[in-house]
Order: C-alpha cells, then sequence, then structure tokens
C-alpha cells in the first residue's frame, strides 16, 4: 500500500488537509487526491479550492532581485460555495493529468502542490508540499 502523503493547512477554527497516495508520482499515472474540510468550532463559508501544480526554480539570476522563481505548470478549481458547520466534515476528490511540463531538467527545479482555499470575507490560506514526476 502506498504511503499516505498528507498536508494540514488551518484558518481560525476550520482545518485543510490534502491527501495524496504517494509524493512521487510514476510515468503514466496521474495525480489522484482528496482535500478534506473539517468544521470547528464556528462555520465558515468557503467560496472555492483551488488546486496548482507550480515549477519552482532556485538560482541566482542576474536580472531579477529573487533566486526562487515559480512557474505555472496547471490548476484544478474545485467549486465549493457551501458553509462549512461546526464538526463537519466535506471530503472533495480531485485529480491531476501529468504532461510533458510536469518533467524537470535539474535539481534546481522542484515541482509544488499547491492547495488554496478561499473562505468568503476572510483570509485566504494555502499550502505546499513538494511531489516528484518520473
Amino acid at each position: 500500500m502506498l504511503k499516505q502523503f498528507l498536508s494540514s493547512i488551518g484558518y481560525g477554527s476550520m482545518k485543510v488537509e490534502t491527501i495524496i497516495g504517494s509524493p512521487a508520482i510514476a510515468f503514466g499515472e496521474n495525480l489522484n487526491g482528496t482535500v478534506y474540510i473539517d468544521g470547528g468550532d464556528s462555520e465558515q463559508l468557503v467560496d472555492y479550492i483551488e488546486i496548482e501544480l507550480i515549477k519552482r526554480t532556485t538560482e541566482e539570476r542576474e536580472d531579477s532581485d529573487f533566486n526562487t522563481h515559480d512557474k505555472f505548470i496547471t490548476k484544478q478549481s474545485l467549486e465549493m460555495v457551501s458553509t462549512v458547520k461546526s464538526k463537519e466534515t466535506h471530503m472533495i476528490p480531485f485529480e491531476l493529468v501529468p504532461d510533458e511540463r510536469w518533467e524537470t531538467q535539474s535539481d534546481k527545479e522542484k515541482l509544488i502542490l499547491r492547495t488554496t482555499v478561499y473562505i468568503m470575507n476572510a483570509v485566504d490560506v494555502h499550502d505546499e508540499d513538494e511531489i516528484t514526476y518520473g
């Protein structure tokens, strides 16, 4: 059985976890997972959830003041528009299909899976986890 990869983000009393089967995706496999939203002590209105895959490159460049550069690869929006009530759990499955853009060319490049939860009238929260493809 694949070791589960768990990433947790939270805002206030709400807890959000993105679970995938493995952080290492082989050629020909899709990235499957589930976003779990656990309500805490109060209700919060979730507008939507966005799952993005970015390629992060770390290198010094003369034309930039920053050593880390993110390149957007793909995203999936999970429409929610729902109130997460106290002690309630929502489970939202997702799947991302890899393509040639997922391939890294050097050790300076990393694939990052970013989950962002957009909460109505509140600060949006996000989580980033490294995955590998190949």
